[in-house]
């Protein structure tokens, strides 16, 4: 070996290591930086599990099969032929602890596999870059970045094949070429990593075990009688947490994200990719002020790249978190974001202001005297929590139930199915207040936790331990929200007790129904609490009906348009996210478009207007249904 080698390798290994060890603590200072709060860390055993099964066995990567197949040579291929580039280094630095010390037959077959490997994903980079530049997917974008990537990936494999060619040929000076090409283009990867967006090869391991585990995500709360606190929200790149800039590192800009964002769809100026990017890209532009502890100094998050309307078109159905290989939380971000417009700036669309004057003074977000939450139930004789004292379960009505014309009539219907199955049940009447689920999801924390006192506290009072509600809303704020202000109860959405009923054969769907029949999944009942099967058993169970599944369903179920507040909201931007759902659903060449969610009903129903199928194709709750249906 020729003497210079050994010294030479040092010193370019030592400079090439010192630059990117010195960008990942630059890397690792700027996520310390940010001052939010971060979740905490708990349940190891499942942070394993779900690391092995994510980063190792690719489970959420394969969810596309082609790229996610082409992914996974990728990776597994880098850590076998990763054995064999530790080696050059260590052999060429001491001689002594070559491979070929081994034996011929042993070296050999580590080449062979390494040459096999290498070829692998060689046919792997060629699948990526067709994608990438032939089929080119609208939400993959363009990346000069990327290009720079998968030419680096294939240097890398064909440097490999050729040092072990030419010294399988004889040709050992050639052999010694191509293996210092080789261990530069390694060094080189190394030190471009910090800066381009495969950091996601560092980040999205810790990422992935340090995710949120439940998909019953609460939102953080706010100490409002913490002096100390004197920003609400995120108004700079700062005032978002330490996991949020692991988030940013994380990201593969692969797109899946916008490829199910119901505003992207539509036309909307939000991409989920684009706006971590943009976060990220925010963190990189400031990092010398940040380095420098120049907090004050930073620009806001709101202006130029991330304007308001990015942040209002999120209609928080997670569709993106479901979608993203790497479990980057968007929704917290853009919560954080609008709770600074809200609370700090008063900065908001303008037809939120009624909104909240109305959760203020009426209790719910209409404008309706809160004398006249009992009108719904004239002539159904339902007991109020105060003059009813046996009832196993308090029924929460809602606003929707108590005061839209339309769930009125779906109100009825679970009333008479909570009657016909025999269950006590009371209601808290004109105690009842809107859970703030809209004010909280809209970024006004203090009013969510106003309503949210004033409800735990009537609850409480009157020892409430079971709760019923028809709405996904109501039912995701009272189950995951209330318990940290101290609202800890058992709470049931009418699907999954209707579907309980049936099965217990306390209810009977006994007339047919010659009908086609598709179901809509609620954001806030499917992706925010995992229930899928419990609507569709339900109308399995209703005899001569046929179910046909629009294309979009369950998990990856497309959003009426009306969650994180947009039911409050104008949509002025693109295309109107309900339509496009309704559209599908007509795909289906159904008569019935069943749902579970009092919003999803109003905006299905609204797009069946739009287009002109009103009396032909009908919107029904699954609780309507199996009323109508049961004797």
């Amino acid at each position: 070996m020729m003497t210079w080698q050994a010294p030479a390798l040092i010193i370019v290994t030592t400079a090439a290591s010192g630059y990117c060890m010195y960008r990942f603590l630059q890397l690792w200072k700027l996520m310390k930086a940010h001052r939010g709060k971060a979740p905490l860390v708990a349940d190891f055993p499942a942070r394993i599990l779900t690391f092995f099964l994510n980063v190792l066995g690719q489970k959420t990567v394969l969810q596309k099969r082609w790229i996610g197949v082409a992914h996974f040579v990728i990776f597994w291929g880098f850590v076998v032929i990763s054995f064999g580039t530790v080696e050059q280094f260590v052999s060429t630095i001491h001689s002594p602890y070559s491979l070929q010390s081994a034996g011929a037959d042993c070296f050999g077959a580590f080449v062979l596999v390494q040459d096999l490997f290498a070829v692998a994903i060689l046919l792997a980079v060629a699948i990526a870059a067709y994608r990438r530049y032939f089929a080119r997917p609208e939400y993959l974008g363009t990346s000069r970045d990327a290009g720079i990537i998968l030419a680096l990936i294939a240097a890398l494999m064909v440097s490999i094949l050729l040092m072990n060619g030419f010294n399988r040929g004889g040709a050992a000076g050639l052999g010694l070429v191509f293996k210092w090409v080789h261990m530069l283009i390694v060094l080189g990867f190394a030190a471009y990593i910090p800066g381009s967006k495969h950091l996601h090869l560092v980040a999205a391991g810790p990422n992935t075990f340090l995710r949120t585990l439940q998909r019953q995500k609460t939102m953080a709360g706010i100490d409002f009688e913490d002096a100390a606190v004197s920003q609400y929200g995120a108004a700079k790149i700062t005032d978002l947490s330490w996991k949020d800039a692991l988030d940013y590192y994380s990201c593969t800009e692969c797109g899946r994200c916008q490829e199910v964002c119901p505003a992207s769809l539509s036309d909307k100026p939000l991409s989920p990719k684009v706006l971590i990017r943009d976060l990220k890209d925010s963190l990189f532009r400031e990092k010398n002020r940040i380095l420098a502890h120049e907090h004050a100094g930073l620009p806001g998050l709101v202006g130029k790249e991330i304007t308001e309307d990015i942040i209002w078109s999120c209609t928080t159905c997670r569709a993106c978190e479901t979608a993203c290989p790497v479990f980057i939380e968007h929704t917290a971000k853009i919560y954080e974001i609008r709770r600074n417009l809200v609370m700090m700036e008063s900065r908001f669309p303008p037809e939120v202001q009624a909104v909240f004057k109305n959760l203020e003074t009426n209790g719910s977000p209409w404008a309706f005297s809160p004398e006249d939450r009992m009108k719904w139930a004239e002539g159904l004789s339902v007991k109020t929590a105060a003059g009813e004292s046996g009832a196993e379960y308090l029924l929460w009505v809602g606003c929707a139930g108590a005061y839209d014309d339309r769930y009125i009539k779906v109100m009825r219907s679970l009333v008479r199915l909570l009657k016909k199955a025999g269950i006590r049940f009371c209601v808290l009447g004109i105690e009842e207040r809107c859970t703030g689920d809209a004010a909280r999801r809209i970024g006004n924390e203090y009013l969510f936790q106003t309503l949210a006192r004033a409800n735990i506290e009537t609850l409480n009072r009157y020892g409430i331990k079971k709760i019923i509600t028809a709405c996904p809303h109501c039912y995701n704020t009272l189950k995951n929200e209330y318990p940290a202000f101290g609202g800890n109860y058992e709470v049931i959405h009418h699907a999954r007790l209707i579907c309980q009923l049936i099965q217990e054969e306390k209810i009977r769907p006994a007339k047919g129904y010659n009908e086609t029949i598709t179901y809509h999944d609620s954001c806030y009942l499917g992706r925010w609490n995992g229930i899928y099967d419990a609507p569709r058993e339900i109308l399995a169970a209703i005899p001569s009906a046929r179910i046909a599944e629009m294309k979009s369903h369950s998990e990856k179920g497309m959003c009426c348009g009306a969650g994180g507040g947009r039911m409050w909201m104008e949509e002025k931007a693109g295309k109107r996210i309900n339509e496009m759902r309704v559209n599908q659903a007509l795909e289906t060449k159904a008569g019935i478009i069943a749902a579970a969610c009092p919003f999803c009903m109003t905006m299905l129903g609204d797009g069946i207007k739009a287009r002109n199928m009103d009396g032909k194709v009908n919107v029904f709750d699954i609780a309507e249904i199996v009323d109508e249906l049961t004797t």
